[in-house]
């Protein structure tokens, strides 16, 4: 067997196994989410106090991206480790959530401190994923970004084949997070690409914001933020109303959600396949003009057929992710080796940033206008991120995206 052939069969290996863990990991990010109905039951809680408790790892978590990016962690410090205490970390802290909490108040600090770990579980796993794939990388973070996707899908399949207690569901999606750690720790090597660590270096977010390229790819990356995390968080809730409306069983919203989001997985593959061949800015925008369509359209068909409202919603939720593995590309080939880590961090900060914004709005709007219009409004973000990734394509930085192929 030839060296290279060993060697790619040992990339693919990383991919496999890096791919399970990022799937085991971010299962800790909606696992309140998924188990809303019962603690609002269970709790009594208010409409607020449930946002919270969504807001609350996305906050968290934008303040772990903050200063890791400030700080150059996933830079100057080994990748893998991070990685592996981040989960371990959030792990503990959705434990004590599971076993402990008898508030919102309590639950929602938890959720903000598994939200700072989980800043070190998402980015640290592309960065190593860039450094064992120097070709063929929009496959390889796009095939990670959909075992991501699956994992914050996975909480809402747990809740149809798991426990009837919420607390024992959250303490599988625990055991998930340290079975994650353990694949990362003993298992995923360095590659022979990477970098040795980088020295602190306080300018390099300044350097990074400066950079043409890479402005652009995250101003995308923002209109692709804007939309997906709001659609990840309330679609479930639409598809609950929707279908107790049409006297549904209430199994077949949590299947349907589990279904919708799991979606992006073929998503985040095949335009990975696609942008690695045609270019990233053209797959990219074709992503955010699906999902863009699908967003002005899905409020319609509320309390209408739940097969037609299902067929649209599993395209929206395999578009409205496509492009995300294609941004954090992006930036792996447009940025600085030796802090690849940092920028990516810092693209996810500002896009998680954003979130809270959209998220929080979505309700609003379900109270003034109702299901059939409030997602209207996040069409505005994949018109802006299409806008600015066919800008990038015209500039001379392009031509080291994908090989030339933008």
């Amino acid at each position: 067997m030839s060296e290279n052939t060993s060697y790619t069969s040992l990339q693919w290996q990383t991919l496999i196994l890096l791919s399970i863990a990022e799937l085991l990991g971010m299962t800790l990010w909606f696992s309140s989410a998924a188990m809303l109905p019962a603690l609002q039951i269970e709790w009594n809680l208010s409409q607020s106090s449930a946002t919270w408790l969504t807001l609350a790892v996305q906050l968290g978590f934008v303040v772990g991206t903050l200063f890791s990016a400030i700080f150059n962690l996933p830079d100057i410090i080994n990748t893998r480790r991070f990685l592996v205490i981040s989960a371990l970390l959030g792990a503990l802290f959705n434990l004590v959530l599971a076993l402990f909490a008898t508030n919102a108040d309590l639950a929602i600090i938890l959720r903000f401190l598994t939200g700072i770990c989980l800043a070190g579980v998402y980015p640290p796993a592309m960065k190593i994923m860039a450094t064992w794939f120097r070709y063929g990388r929009g496959l390889a973070i796009g095939v990670l970004i959909g075992a991501l996707t699956l994992g914050k899908a996975f909480p809402y399949l747990i809740n149809v084949i798991g426990f009837t207690s919420w607390r024992y569901n959250s303490f599988l999606v625990s055991i998930c997070a340290v079975v994650a750690a353990a694949i990362v720790f003993f298992f995923v090597k360095d590659s022979t690409y990477s970098l040795p660590a980088a020295k602190f270096d306080f300018k390099q977010v300044k350097k990074i914001i400066s950079n043409p390229g890479v402005r652009l790819v995250n101003l995308g990356y923002l209109g692709h933020m804007w939309e997906l995390y709001a659609m990840w968080t309330w679609f479930p809730v639409m598809l609950r109303a929707s279908f107790k409306q049409q006297s549904a069983a209430p199994i077949l919203a949590e299947v349907g959600s589990f279904l919708v989001i799991g979606a992006g997985v073929l998503g985040c593959i095949f335009a990975g396949l696609l942008a690695d061949r045609l270019g990233r800015t053209v797959i990219t925008s074709a992503a955010m003009i699906i999902s863009g369509v699908c967003s002005l359209t899905i409020g319609l068909l509320y309390d209408a057929n739940p097969i037609f409202l299902l067929v649209l919603a599993v395209i929206w939720g395999a578009s409205v992710v496509a492009d995300s593995a294609q941004f954090s590309t992006c930036i792996t080939e447009l940025g600085e080796a030796q802090y690849i880590g940092t920028a990516l961090t810092l693209q996810t900060c500002l896009g998680f940033l954003l979130t809270m914004v959209s998220i929080k709005l979505i309700p609003i709007l379900v109270d003034s206008i109702g299901w059939k219009y409030a997602f209207m409004i996040l069409a505005v973000g994949p018109i802006f991120g299409t806008i600015s990734m066919l800008y990038l394509r015209t500039l001379p930085e392009a031509i080291k995206i994908a090989q030339g192929k933008k």
